[in-house]
């Protein structure tokens, strides 16, 4: 599985990310979550709202910051 995380590193950014690593921990799961913070990259990926999460490529969530729930969802667990 490949995790994504698009953002330039505002507060809901890291937010994202740091709540998707706590699900992941939360779960025993040891996933590489990948940062994708240049903006030429995310818009070149389709994203045009962040934060954003990818899962294998399939952008998930855009524009928002998650609930766990909606984490835990995207990722079957």
């Amino acid at each position: 599985m490949k995790i994504e995380i698009f953002g330039t590193g505002c507060a809901k950014c890291i937010n994202t990310k740091n709540l998707v690593k706590e699900v992941l921990d939360a779960h025993g799961k040891s996933i590489e979550i990948l940062e994708v913070n240049r903006t030429e990259d995310i818009i070149e990926r389709g994203v045009y709202l962040t934060p954003a999460v990818a899962i294998d490529g399939d952008v998930k969530i855009s524009g928002r910051v998650p609930t766990r729930e909606e984490i835990e969802q995207i990722l079957g667990l």
